[in-house]
């Protein structure tokens, strides 16, 4: 008898996340649950009702795990590792007032963010690239033209296939369209991006529904069977966009099926059974599955919220509240930086000027050197001129003097010599008042000097004073008290932000209808009507007709259970 237990086998499982793939290796014996509580762990998950573990099983059929089996007593494939997808199995019938975690938030937008490409879930053109603008709002943040430049977007898949075929339109095309709605949605944050588009997806027709192929129980009619949050709803085989009865949970007593046959009980007992077929048996079991679940929630949604689901809200609003202060105060501090670089941009710009206008004293005054040192020399040399003329006038004086001395003899001679005489004296007189010019002209030239020198002074004392002059300090004293004294009315301010977001999404509805429709317009011309698909068709029709998802579940839920029942039977 050996002393030592064996170890208990184990065996490797994958799970992939729509944003990750998780490896684990469990204990052979462990449960469906067990498996599933490891998974939501690991993901900081803690709103786990609306979540599951899918497979597909050994025929090919999509299934989920069951939580209160062992894993390897299902009928999951015996691959190593185990292949799992952790997925939504329910889903909320109000997004923005049920979903409490960030990433219960963040699951559920890959998620129909995925089924919205892949055209699981119908959606429009126009709205695909609204939707398209909040998915990039969540990976990239704020639209920063510097940043985001033309062709950014070339590896990411922003729209279904099937919608891009629709239209003479290229992927810049496309792009172009996506980024002018991207650019409005600045300031928000990836979380507040992600409900946006969570709030947009659940009003189109087929969120949240599951279809199944069923029959009339009396005619044998084909139907499409959904199942969602609200209820049960009876669909045309081509039309999976308004079902032409519904049952809510409301009036549900119980669900049952024996082999193909599925008996739902109204709570009103005056009211027949509806009775349906499901042609493959296999899916039975889901079928029940996802009833008894979505019943369940629809239900808990009605009663007081267990202290679980309160604590996690109370702390789901104080770190909201927190998150709100904290983008408030990045505001302001972004707000306060940009006033700050734009004063710094301003003073940038004074002390160009500044330079400038020291360049231009200094040019100046170099011109005023050059200029006085020029006037200096012209007066230098018409003081030499001056004195030369002196001379020359000194010296005609003296020879007229000569000459008057002379004697002369004969009356030619004193012809000639008065003559001369009357020569020399305008010669003289000529000089004189040439040397008079002279004197004036150097006196210009003197004051002229004086104005140049004091130019010189004045354009030396002006470059003193630009170059002692410099940038007022910057007091980031400002940023500081805003950060220290806004605290206290923050939360104030936050609930009556809350009081007002109801509002302000019905006006930004009605906003972002109107942009959908001029979007709708625009690429209009551009549609290739040959690739439309049926659903387009219909979809359109519904248009035309001012029909819309939650007016039809109204008008498919009028009357009383046993008159949908008698209708269901007429189909």
């Amino acid at each position: 008898m050996s002393l030592f237990k064996s170890k208990p086998k184990t065996l490797q499982v994958r799970v992939m996340t729509m944003d990750a793939e998780l490896e684990f290796c469990i204990n052979c014996t462990a449960t469906g649950r067990q498996l599933f509580d490891l998974v939501c762990r690991t993901q900081g998950l803690r709103e786990t009702w609306y979540f599951g573990l899918q497979y597909e099983d050994k025929k090919g059929y999509q299934a989920w795990l069951k939580m209160d089996k062992k894993v390897t007593e299902q009928s999951v494939p015996k691959n190593n590792p185990m292949p799992f997808s952790f997925l939504a199995k329910f889903y909320p019938e109000e997004v923005s007032e049920e979903l409490i975690q960030e990433i219960t938030q963040h699951l559920f937008f890959l998620q129909v963010k995925q089924k919205i490409l892949t055209a699981e879930i119908y959606c429009s053109p126009e709205a695909a690239v609204l939707l398209a603008a909040y998915a990039i709002q969540a990976k990239y943040g704020d639209y920063d033209p510097n940043y985001h430049q033309f062709g950014f977007l070339a590896e990411d898949e922003l729209l279904p296939q099937g919608v891009m075929e629709q239209y003479d339109m290229t992927q810049p095309m496309w792009e172009d369209k996506i980024t002018s709605w991207y650019a409005q949605n600045e300031g928000m944050t990836r979380d507040e991006a992600e409900m946006e588009y969570l709030k947009f997806a659940q009003d189109l027709d087929m969120y949240g529904v599951n279809y199944f192929e069923i029959s009339n129980d009396r005619k044998g009619t084909p139907l499409q069977l959904g199942v969602d949050a609200f209820g049960l709803h009876v669909y045309e085989l081509e039309n999976k966009f308004r079902p032409k009865i519904s049952f809510p949970w409301s009036e549900i007593g119980d669900i049952s099926y024996r082999d193909k046959k599925f008996t739902i009980k109204p709570i009103d007992k005056k009211s027949s059974d509806f009775i349906f077929i499901s042609p493959k048996s296999r899916r039975n079991k889901l079928i029940l599955d996802l009833c008894v679940g979505n019943h369940e929630l629809f239900m808990l949604r009605r009663k007081t919220d267990s202290m679980e689901v309160q604590q996690m809200k109370t702390q789901a609003k104080e770190e909201k509240a927190k998150r709100q202060i904290e983008r408030n105060k990045l505001a302001r501090e972004r707000q306060l930086r940009e006033v700050a670089e734009k004063e710094k941009e301003e003073l940038q710009q004074q002390l160009q000027a500044f330079q400038e206008d020291a360049v231009n004293a200094k040019e100046a005054l170099l011109r005023s050197e050059e200029a006085a040192d020029l006037l200096s020399e012209k007066a230098r040399v018409a003081e030499e001129e001056a004195r030369l003329l002196s001379q020359k006038a000194s010296q005609a004086e003296q020879e007229i003097q000569r000459i008057n001395v002379q004697v002369i003899q004969s009356e030619e001679e004193k012809r000639l010599m008065e003559q001369k005489l009357q020569e020399a004296s305008e010669i003289a007189h000529r000089i004189v008042e040439e040397s008079e010019m002279r004197m004036i002209e150097a006196e210009d030239l003197k004051q002229q000097l004086i104005q140049a020198r004091q130019n010189e002074m004045i354009a030396k004392e002006k470059l003193i004073e630009i170059s002692i002059q410099g940038l007022p300090p910057f007091d980031s004293s400002t940023i500081n008290g805003v950060m220290i004294n806004d605290n206290d009315s923050e939360v104030e301010k936050l609930s009556k932000e809350i009081e007002k977001e109801r509002i302000e999404y019905q006006e930004k509805s009605k906003h972002l209808q109107l942009q959908l429709n001029e979007l709708k317009t625009e690429i209009e011309e551009l549609k290739v009507d040959e690739k439309q698909t049926n659903w387009d068709i219909i979809h359109n029709h519904l248009v035309q007709q001012g029909e819309n998802k939650y007016a039809t579940l109204q008008k498919t839920k009028s009357g009383t259970t046993q008159d949908r029942v008698t209708f269901f039977e007429e189909l």
